[in-house]
């Protein structure tokens, strides 16, 4: 089945749109877009640049896709915006296209719900199954891992990372690396525990998620210093295939983890 496009809608005859996709009133899709099948886009939304979407997304009202990025390096270089498969973009969301100075390209992943008024700027990479609240703003060349949830309002610095299976708190300020498992939350951002039942929501054992504590306070709630910390951690993680992705991260840091 063909592309369904409202007619007060406006598309470039060059853009790519996959079968079965869905262009409400009032949209503009420029000249290198290319839409997969499926993916239905609401009324007002603006999609430009070298953007690709997967199939199946869900792009509400007045979002705005693949605008240039806020960086005043920027001089019109044909980088990309890339978008993957079922995700929920909601109203007034921006995602910008990425820089020359950083890999080229902003990335969201699959299955990821992103809420109104968020915002993913140029060349941060996003996993998959991420849920980013509403007025969720992230910085240039921010990296988020796979089963993120950022609460409302969090906000995070520019070349920050968050790893996998993290939890931020409504209106955090993440100014360093948030570690994967762990809780954050405050102005700066700090550690509260680990985020043990969305754990269990994604079917970690009771042993997977006690072993992972230990973790946590090997790292926080010991006299250990960080390069120390990261050594034991290390060691643990050789026998634990679940703390392998906590050792590489903490291994992989510059800007250092929330304290």
């Amino acid at each position: 089945m063909g592309a369904r496009i409202h007619s007060t809608s406006l598309v470039h005859p060059n853009a790519r749109l996959g079968g079965d996709v869905e262009i409400g009133a009032f949209c503009v899709i420029e000249e290198n877009v290319e839409i997969g099948e499926g993916t239905v886009l609401g009324h007002h939304v603006v999609v430009r640049g070298h953007t690709k979407l997967g199939r199946n997304n869900r792009v509400h009202s007045f979002a705005c896709l693949g605008e240039p990025p806020q960086d005043k390096k920027y001089r019109g270089e044909p980088t990309r915006l890339e978008i993957g498969d079922h995700n929920t973009i909601r109203e007034y969301c921006t995602l910008n296209i990425g820089t020359a100075q950083d890999v080229g390209v902003t990335r969201l992943g699959d299955h990821n719900w992103i809420m109104a008024y968020a915002h993913i700027a140029h060349d941060c990479q996003i996993g998959s199954h991420v849920i980013m609240a509403n007025s969720s703003q992230l910085a240039g060349h921010v990296d988020i891992g796979d089963h993120v949830i950022m609460g409302g309002a969090t906000l995070v610095h520019q070349f920050c990372r968050i790893g996998a299976h993290a939890f931020t708190a409504g209106g955090s300020v993440v100014l360093r690396d948030v570690p994967p498992y762990v809780m954050a939350g405050g102005n700066s951002a700090q550690p509260h525990g680990i985020n043990s039942e969305g754990l269990k929501r994604r079917g970690f054992s009771g042993e997977d998620i006690e072993n992972i504590r230990r973790a946590y306070k090997t790292l926080y709630r010991t006299q250990l210093g960080f390069q120390e910390a990261k050594a034991a951690i290390a060691e643990q993680a050789r026998t634990i295939a679940r703390l392998q992705i906590l050792s590489e991260f903490l291994a992989s840091t510059e800007r250092g983890i929330i304290r």
